[in-house]
């Protein structure tokens, strides 16, 4: 074989290469776990079922947990893997300290049903924030963004006035991220998702605060510098040292940063303070 079938050849495999991640990028990228309309979710503690129909005819299913006397909600914006049948785990983190919690799918994920884009992905959260900030008032939301969440949960939070918002394990852009393992591919022409979430903090005006484990391999924790450089004195970093991607709510340190930044006002406002006037 001649160098120019070689490199023919080469070509052709690389241009098969694209068309497949273009193509199968959904796949990648998400990882659902597809529920029956029938399941029946099961938790330790009060909750209901929320159902929400979106005018392009998408279909998004949720967990609304609530406390007595509850001090607010926090809308939590889950990773990219399974349902919320999973997910719903996590709100014993909040609902023992005081706090009603909502989290839903993306669409193609649980229940939740519809094209799925990043522009749905980002106005199905708006319509459920809206949901809430009816049920709540912005001043007692707070916004909760991990792993792909965290950009979505940035996107919601530049377009509102949240208490805050925390993001768990983020990344400074897809972009940024997807390259690491694709750096042979033309992304920005092959990525469907872009997900800037570097480019929507900076329209972000209220507190927001990280949690990062330093031994994440999946989201290295250079990327929550990284977003954290975009305005050093208004973004504040809760480093776990010990932790990694999946694993930092069992990490005492986790608890302790979490308490700290949803019940002690006293401290939250003078991080506000200091976040604010940075600003």
């Amino acid at each position: 074989m001649d160098w120019i079938s070689i490199l023919i050849t080469a070509f052709a495999v690389y241009l098969s290469v694209c068309l497949i991640f273009y193509l199968m990028q959904d796949f990648f990228f998400f990882r659902p776990e597809i529920l029956p309309n029938s399941f029946q979710y099961k938790y330790p503690f009060p909750f209901e079922e929320m159902h929400f129909e979106m005018e392009d005819g998408g279909y998004i299913n949720g967990l609304h947990f609530k406390v007595p006397n509850a001090r607010g909600v926090v809308y939590y914006l889950k990773g990219n893997s399974k349902s919320v049948k999973g997910w719903g785990k996590f709100a014993k983190d909040f609902v023992s300290k005081g706090y009603d919690f909502f989290m839903a799918d993306y669409r193609g994920m649980g229940k939740s049903s519809g094209k799925r884009t990043e522009v749905t992905l980002y106005n199905d959260a708006q319509h459920v924030y809206q949901w809430l900030e009816e049920k709540y008032g912005e001043e007692n939301i707070i916004v909760y963004g991990r792993s792909l969440g965290s950009g979505v949960s940035a996107r919601i939070a530049s377009w509102n006035k949240p208490k805050m918002l925390i993001l768990d394990s983020p990344y400074f852009s897809f972009l940024y991220q997807i390259r690491r393992y694709a750096f042979f591919l033309p992304l920005r022409w092959l990525l469907k998702y872009q997900i800037r979430t570097d480019y929507f903090l900076k329209k972000v005006s209220c507190p927001v605060f990280i949690i990062h484990g330093k031994k994440d391999r999946l989201i290295p924790f250079n990327q929550s510098e990284l977003l954290q450089s975009i305005n050093p004195d208004r973004i504040k970093i809760f480093p776990i040292e010990e932790g990694g991607h999946n694993n930092l709510p069992s990490f005492p340190e986790y608890h302790e940063w979490l308490y700290d930044v949803l019940n002690d006002e006293k401290l939250f406002a003078e991080w506000s303070r200091k976040l604010l006037a940075a600003a």
